[in-house]
């Protein structure tokens, strides 16, 4: 029973990443699993309403599973508590505002604003886990942690320094990797440029819950690297900051938010500067 239950859930995570149709013959292989049981399982998973066959007979995801989403960031106050913020934050930077939200040792992107109204825009699918060690919202996190723990957490996505699967700028060495994230300390946020994808850069800030202290999330801005030069950065950062603050704050009002991550962090002393109100309401 419970090996049907992974295969069900590999081939819809499958689909989901997919984006697309696909043939029976191509999930089974994909996720080495036998043709007869794939058929078994797509049968099932389209009597329930999670897969259909489109007009060519290929499998896609049907929006049972997308309104499901919905629904839970709804009822979960995600969307509530941070779209004023991210609209704000995305119209005073001219770029992509984003909310991570942290559950045991991975980030997941929920929300987001887009700025750009012109030219390049940046605009990655939703719902993307980031890798910790080379993304300006991983370094945010990593960066409220002792050295230690941020390598053992690093470790569980794979490491640092595999060539070819991130951006050209992304830290290959223990030390080069360290080296950042003391940056990111030093700041009170992350930034990753080229780290992640050529061409682009971003920076985030952590959200912690106003009671317990614990990192709960990030708030980040990315965009093409052109545009986001370290003076940019530097005059972004306040308005970074005070989104961040303003998440935490409005933290108790969603059931997610209240959801610790893995553990406390180890270096919760480490806090990122308040930035100064600008005499605007804060989002409620």
């Amino acid at each position: 029973m419970a090996g049907n239950l992974e295969r069900a859930l590999a081939i819809i995570e499958l689909l989901a990443k997919q984006g697309g149709s696909m043939q029976l013959a191509a999930i089974a292989d994909t996720l080495n699993i036998p043709r007869s049981g794939t058929h078994r399982l797509l049968a099932e998973l389209s009597d329930e309403g999670y897969v259909r066959q489109d007009e060519h007979g290929e499998y896609v995801l049907a929006l049972k599973l997308v309104s499901l989403g919905l629904m839970w960031l709804s009822t979960a106050g995600v969307l509530d508590i941070s779209q004023p913020v991210l609209d704000r934050l995305a119209a005073a930077s001219g770029e992509l505002a984003r909310l991570g939200v942290i559950e045991d040792d991975h980030i997941t992107f929920v929300g987001k604003a887009q700025g750009a109204r012109s030219g390049l825009r940046y605009d990655p699918d939703m719902g993307s886990r980031p890798p910790l060690h080379c993304t300006a919202s991983g370094q945010a996190w990593l960066a409220t942690m002792s050295d230690e723990e941020a390598l053992e957490l690093v470790s569980r996505q794979g490491g640092i320094g595999k060539a070819g699967q991130r951006g050209p700028k992304a830290p290959k060495t223990i030390q080069q990797f360290l080296q950042d994230l003391n940056g990111a300390r030093k700041r009170g946020y992350g930034v990753a440029s080229e780290t992640y994808e050529a061409g682009m850069t971003s920076m985030a800030a952590a959200i912690r819950h106003p009671v317990t202290g614990l990192v709960v999330g990030t708030v980040s801005l990315a965009g093409p690297t052109s545009r986001l030069p370290d003076t940019r950065l530097k005059e972004l950062a306040p308005a970074l900051l005070e989104a961040a603050s303003d998440m935490s704050g409005a933290a108790l009002s969603s059931p997610y938010f209240k959801r610790g991550p893995r553990a406390a962090p180890a270096a919760a002393a480490v806090q990122p500067v308040e930035p100064k109100r600008r005499g605007r309401p804060r989002a409620a």
